[in-house]
């Protein structure tokens, strides 16, 4: 299964139908990429997004883990971000888009710190994901006021 997935996220011309683990693989190589945008993979970041995982897909820790350790590999080898974005924009809905842009601020902002080059992963993402300034913003401040109050 792995290497159907690197085939879907690498090779131009792959096709495969895509199945709901799929879009759920894609938002985790996402959440690895915002991660490591900043060349610094933080225990924090890692945390949050076994959180993010868990949360969003009802897993377990196992579950989150290996999905998680799945999506960092298929991260550091696909260097086409614009694929994730694709495969997510097409299986999930706009409303959940939305809360895929937090999930994403989630991560980039569990070390404590914005950073640019996270920024402007986000901005990319958010308009690969078709979802709005007014929306991504509305995102972003949720999850800055859920960590000042967490």
């Amino acid at each position: 299964m792995f290497q159907a997935l690197i085939d879907l996220f690498t090779v131009p011309d792959a096709r495969a139908d895509l199945q709901p683990e799929d879009a759920r693989a894609a938002l985790a190589t996402l959440l690895v990429r915002i991660a490591r945008a900043d060349d610094h993979y933080d225990p924090a970041e890692h945390q949050m997004i076994l959180d993010v995982l868990q949360d969003r897909y009802q897993l377990g820790l196992e579950a989150a883990e290996q999905l998680k350790a799945d999506a960092e590999r298929l991260e550091s080898q696909a260097p086409d971000t614009v694929r994730f974005t694709k495969i997510v924009k097409n299986a999930v809905p706009y409303e959940e888009r939305i809360g895929v842009v937090e999930a994403l601020w989630r991560v980039a902002m569990a070390d404590g710190q914005r950073d640019h080059e996270e920024d402007g992963f986000l901005r990319l993402v958010v308009n690969l994901l078709g979802v709005n300034d007014r929306d991504s913003g509305l995102a972003r401040q949720r999850v800055i006021a859920s960590l000042d109050n967490g």
